[in-house]
């Protein structure tokens, strides 16, 4: 799991400091890799590979969108849905993240390894675009 600090101003012009946390388990991995034709790391890959910028962008967006969500106050869930996910990008802080992903590419692979079970990671470390 992956807790993001993230400042922004809010749309009331508020500056704010919170607390995001984004993460993807074992199984949402698998789905993920057993989705596409020939798996997400490779479709990543292949993506990079051409230059793509318009599906590497979709795949950032969808990728931050699935790993987000709330801790329940008890540890035992981490809760994610449609709805809190589109709440999220109706924000600035999720506008903040997204550019800081896609302009720096160090930053999009702390993001994606910290967002996949250190296990899997080791395994099988998908690599963000180089030059994102």
């Amino acid at each position: 799991m992956l807790k993001k600090t993230i400042t922004y101003t809010d749309y009331n012009g508020t500056e704010r400091k919170e607390d995001f946390y984004f993460n993807l388990t074992k199984a949402e991995i698998m789905e993920m890799e057993m989705s596409q034709v020939g798996g997400l790391t490779e479709t990543i890959r292949r993506i990079v590979a051409a230059q793509d910028m318009p599906a590497i962008i979709k795949h950032f967006k969808t990728l931050i969108l699935q790993a987000y969500g709330e801790k329940s106050p008890d540890g035992k869930r981490f809760i994610k849905s449609k709805e809190l996910a589109e709440a999220f990008s109706q924000t600035e802080a999720y506008s903040q993240l997204f550019m800081e992903l896609a302009t720096d590419a160090d930053a999009a692979a702390k993001f994606v390894n910290g967002i996949i079970p250190s296990d899997v990671s080791a395994a099988a470390p998908l690599s963000p675009p180089a030059n994102a």
